[in-house]
């Protein structure tokens, strides 16, 4: 029973004294001892987290006790390991360092037992009630960072998921992130980061790419080289994914926010100020935002992507030792030399995590073919445990877990599945089931039998997103089945097997960031790129069968409001005007801002356009505080139209510029008299 007590340290030259400590302390704790304060600090360093607690006496040769204390805070010790000083001397002096130098109690010679016991034995239950509370701590804080880190994950993956890539590009650029900077602080203290900081980045790294949300998609997975103008859009993604981070209305100033920020806008700056949106140059960069550029890169080009094959990881090392990618942080280069083989490791099991079946059943096949006449036998066995390893990790799994039978018809599910689901385990015709009917509805039972029933064997897999009623609660949840099929020339449907996953919380962020990304931030009305769409798709169905009006509009003398009163001001106009569009136009109207001070209404009209127009003017143009509100508006009519949104958009753009030669303030719509502005006016 010896070995499961408590290790105490007992300090002392005398070894009278160290004995009479031990024979008191004994029963209860288990006694090392040491006659000096260096051999003091040897056995530390052998049993460091054994030792719960120390008696240290100060008068000793070689290493005194108050310099065993300054060695321990030193090499932080002092936090772990309590000290109780034991010592004749009674002066205050005396007493007063040793409490400055982190002891927790005195006890001074010669010694009672009694008083030692309690004294030893309250300081040590304080010390572990402290580790407790520490230990819930550190909990609480990792079930935070968890927290955050899941929630990271899923905005990322719906960024790759948009941009077409595998997902795998986040994972990877946490990971080369992390490895650079714990190589960075082995090889430097020039960037005082704690090993928290380090992984706080790490987190935060699978936000910088958060801006493509907003991207076009022709632009975003075009193939090709970009036209400058399109890698200009492509651009923006570093300020709008740090608009997205600064816009967050409770959470901005917390540290992974904050983080987040630098990474999403300046990742792709360059240690020369060449690159964008800033041009910032060396350490003005962020060392986040250094590290994770270099680990975008160096993931980019090792990686396939659309437009390109990947490259070998020594090659791609050296175009960026060569400058072939921009310019970094020499310690940084010097520090992904240094990981080079690490690197390839460790993005080969990543990789390796997420092979395909294809790729595990090759190789399983390999093994079976090497393996000998032996190999039947072994693949019963193998498969057997298999069963048995799927059998246990269904039923330990956070995941609803099922099988479907064809023939009967069934449905069995694993045991926590169907608790969560509130349904039996094992369910005869599910159709007619009314536990099933009232999680599932029928409409969407069916739809998912017609897709398994309609796969291959070529291709069994088929998933679906339904909306379930589970706990009272509904929640979006995703199934994907594998369609299981017999093993003759002509294979029959048997069932399938598959699991039911909760997304909730991910189909919530993407319909948040969906709406981000097609509206204003400053106004709330939809933005250009999202309002071209829609109105397109609007013209497009409905060619010569509804009447519409696009009526184009600027603020006069808004550059004057922004010079007097300030650009706050000016954004309270702009605000204004946005709220006088809403309040005047119908819910199947749109409403937009195309930038700066220009604005859209695109409506539906009847006979005429114009009453509505002019009642919309007349609301628009009333004097806001001390600013006089004055528009130039252009109207294009759509009636008998045959061509497309650009057209129509021109035409508004053409009225709006004679509005303006005429002397502003007014409102006219497009006539055959103005084509000759027609796509010159924004040149």
């Amino acid at each position: 029973m010896r070995g499961n007590k408590r290790k105490i340290l007992i300090v002392d030259d005398s070894e009278l004294n160290r004995a009479l400590l031990a024979d008191m302390l004994s029963d209860r704790f288990d006694i090392l001892e040491a006659e000096n304060g260096m051999e003091a600090m040897t056995i530390l360093h052998e049993h460091e987290l054994e030792i719960s607690l120390m008696l240290l006496d100060i008068v000793m040769p070689v290493m005194d006790g108050f310099d065993v204390l300054a060695m321990m805070n030193q090499k932080g010790l002092i936090k772990s390991i309590p000290v109780i000083m034991i010592s004749a001397e009674t002066g205050g002096s005396y007493i007063d360092r040793a409490y400055d130098l982190g002891a927790i109690d005195y006890i001074s010679r010669p010694f009672d037992e009694r008083t030692v016991i309690h004294r030893v034995t309250s300081n040590f239950m304080l010390t572990v009630k402290q580790k407790e509370m520490s230990d819930m701590l550190s909990e609480q804080i990792y079930e935070k960072e968890k927290d955050n880190s899941l929630m990271i994950e899923v905005l990322s993956h719906i960024v790759e998921f948009r941009n077409g890539e595998s997902g795998l590009h986040v994972l990877h650029v946490h990971s080369i992130t992390e490895m650079l900077l714990e190589q960075l602080m082995k090889k430097t203290d020039k960037y005082p980061l704690s090993v928290k900081d380090i992984r706080m980045i790490s987190n935060a790294s699978a936000l910088h790419d958060i801006g493509k949300i907003t991207i076009p998609s022709e632009v975003l997975n075009k193939p090709g080289r970009f036209t400058p103008e399109e890698f200009e859009i492509m651009k923006r993604h570093t300020v709008e994914g740090a608009k997205m981070l600064d816009d967050i209305p409770f959470r901005k100033n917390e540290l992974l926010v904050k983080i987040g920020y630098q990474i999403c806008r300046w990742h792709h700056e360059r240690y020369d100020g060449r690159g964008y949106p800033d041009g910032l140059k060396g350490d003005d960069i962020p060392i986040a935002a250094q590290v994770v550029s270099i680990a975008d890169v160096y993931d980019a080009l090792t990686s396939e992507r659309c437009y390109k094959k990947a490259i070998d990881p020594d090659s791609a090392i050296k175009m960026i030792l060569n400058g072939e990618c921009g310019a970094f942080n020499p310690l940084l280069l010097e520090c992904l030399t240094d990981i080079a083989e690490a690197l390839k490791k460790e993005l080969s099991l990543i990789s390796f995590g997420h092979a395909t079946e294809g790729g595990i059943r090759d190789t399983v096949k390999e093994v079976l073919k090497n393996s000998g006449p032996e190999a039947s036998a072994r693949s019963i066995k193998l498969v057997e445990r298999e069963r048995m390893k799927y059998k246990f990790l269904s039923d330990i799994s956070r995941e609803i877990i099922f099988e479907y039978i064809a023939m009967p018809e069934m449905i069995q599910l694993s045991e926590w599945g169907a608790e969560t689901l509130g349904v039996p385990i094992k369910i005869i015709n599910p159709a007619e089931n009314e536990q099933w009917i009232s999680v599932v509805a029928p409409e969407d039972y069916r739809d998912f039998l017609e897709k398994i029933k309609k796969s291959t064997p070529e291709n069994p897999v088929v998933t679906g997103k339904y909306l379930m009623n589970i706990g009272g609660e509904k929640k979006w949840n995703k199934v994907i089945a594998k369609a299981l099929w017999g093993d003759s020339e002509n294979p029959e449907f048997e069932g399938a097997i598959g699991k039911i996953v909760d997304i909730n919380d991910e189909t919530a962020a993407m319909e948040y960031l969906e709406q981000q990304a097609e509206h204003d931030s400053r106004t709330g009305l939809l933005n250009h790129n999202a309002a071209k769409k829609r109105i397109s798709q609007l013209l497009y169905e409905n060619k010569g069968k509804k009447r519409y009006a696009l009526a184009m509009f600027d603020v006069d003398n808004f550059k004057q409001a922004n010079d007097v009163y300030g650009h706050l001001f000016g954004d309270e106009v702009l605000e204004e005007i946005a709220n006088r569009i809403r309040e005047n136009i119908r819910s199947t109207d749109i409403g937009v801002r195309m930038g700066g001070d220009e604005f859209i209404i695109f409506m539906e009209y009847k006979d005429s356009a114009e009453p509505q127009i002019k009642r919309i003017f007349e609301h628009l143009t009333v004097k806001f505080r001390q600013f006089d509100v004055g528009v130039s508006m252009g109207v294009a009519c759509a009636e008998n139209f045959d061509g497309d949104y650009e057209t129509l958009f021109n035409m508004a753009d053409a009225a709006m510029y004679t509005v303006k030669r005429n002397g502003k303030n007014s409102y006219c719509f497009y006539t055959d008299e103005m084509r000759d502005c027609l796509g010159k006016t924004r040149q």
